[in-house]
């Protein structure tokens, strides 16, 4: 006896819904384990955020995700001194030759938060509790 099923649109539809709905599932695996790979404690240690234009900024990650990192308490280093006739700063500057800012006094008066896009961090480092920039920001905040 030879049977044949007819497969009605509904059938297909229902089959199309069941495939996208797994392919769903298995991406949010994907996406958790992406956010678990890029995720730090979240305004509980400070961070130097590493950029690729070479600046550094040191503070603590409000939220974070795949498409950007959300800094607050933020500070950065600059030379003491201002460079004068355009000169190259010399590659062996020393520690004492910085200084660390907050974040807020510039000319254009920015908020005590950054949003940064992931496309431009190189890399995070959660900074230790005796570091001299964690214990510079500390010192600043007593003030």
């Amino acid at each position: 006896m030879l049977h044949t099923y007819k497969i009605s649109i509904i059938q297909i539809i229902a089959a199309l819904l069941l495939i996208i709905a797994a392919g769903l599932y298995s991406t949010r695996g994907v996406y958790e384990w992406v956010e678990e790979r890029y995720t730090f404690p979240l305004g509980e240690k400070y961070q130097a955020v590493f950029l690729d234009n070479g600046q550094v900024y040191f503070g603590k990650i409000a939220k974070q995700g795949t498409d950007y990192v959300y800094l607050t308490n933020i500070y950065y280093l600059q030379l003491r001194e201002p460079l004068q006739g355009g000169e190259a700063v010399e590659a062996d500057t020393s520690a004492s030759d910085l200084a660390l800012i907050k974040l807020g006094n510039e000319l254009h008066g920015p908020e005590d938060r950054m949003t940064i896009n992931r496309e431009h961090v190189l890399f995070i480092e959660t900074l230790k509790e005796d570091s001299k920039v964690v214990q510079a920001i500390r010192a600043h905040r007593a003030q």
